[in-house]
């Protein structure tokens, strides 16, 4: 990871005391949704499933060979939206992703970040393509769903409104009642960064690693962290 300037640091440090409202993307910045879980495994049984049911041909090759289920699905949504082969597949996503969860490993930082900015009077909502009954169940089980609740805005049947699509960080400003420029969207993906940008929202990066910074550096994220610590420590100056 790159190192940060003094100018970054001051950047991001005003980035985060400004924020009155978190955006938090879910799988990367709360937790590693497949660490213990085969994501690749998922979006194979997802296209066995489709080939069970002679639609083998019904995807593309590089989308058969896919490691991430939500290509498959969003896939199939693009040639037949709306359907209930959509529902049915969309269903068994989320029951992969509720298994998942049971074995998620918690980002560094992240519980009691999430706390602390709960405790300084930050209100949070989660944004994510998820399914927002597996989020609920993962933040639950770390005892963070009241952090966050009701605002856990996640992936519906209306795929075409995933990020990088703002629907659900919008969802989430006017349930909270916030401008966008008092948000700050936390998220691991270039369609986090551009989902926030169409919706008017300040951006903060996190990456574990180079291979997770350098997409989002060449979408043009500004702010990219590779430890949410030094988000803690700029949170506790609030308190």
């Amino acid at each position: 990871m790159t190192s940060q300037t003094g100018k970054e640091t001051d950047g991001l440090r005003g980035l985060i005391t400004r924020a009155r409202v978190v955006l938090w993307d879910f799988d990367g910045p709360i937790c590693r949704l497949f660490a213990g879980y085969s994501a690749e495994g998922v979006a194979n049984d997802l296209v066995e499933w489709l080939g069970g049911r002679g639609l083998h041909e019904l995807l593309k090759e590089s989308e058969r060979e896919t490691v991430d289920p939500q290509v498959v699905l969003r896939a199939v949504d693009c040639r037949h939206p709306g359907s209930d082969l959509v529902a049915e597949l969309e269903e068994r996503l989320t029951q992969e992703e509720l298994k998942a969860a049971a074995s998620a490993m918690p980002t560094a930082y992240a519980d009691i970040l999430i706390r602390t900015w709960t405790a300084v009077g930050a209100r949070l909502a989660i944004t994510t393509n998820n399914s927002p009954r597996m989020v609920r169940s993962y933040l639950s089980g770390r005892g963070l769903l009241d952090c966050f609740a009701p605002h856990v805005y996640g992936r519906t049947q209306d795929l075409h409104r995933l990020k990088p699509d703002p629907h659900c960080l919008n969802q989430a400003l006017r349930a909270i009642g916030a401008a966008p420029q008092a948000a700050l969207m936390i998220g691991d993906a270039p369609s986090d960064l551009i989902a926030a940008r169409e919706a008017g929202v300040p951006f903060l990066g996190y990456a574990r690693n180079e291979e997770k910074e350098r997409p989002l550096r060449k979408a043009g994220a500004e702010h990219v962290v590779s430890s949410l610590l030094p988000v803690l420590e700029v949170v506790r100056t609030r308190t």
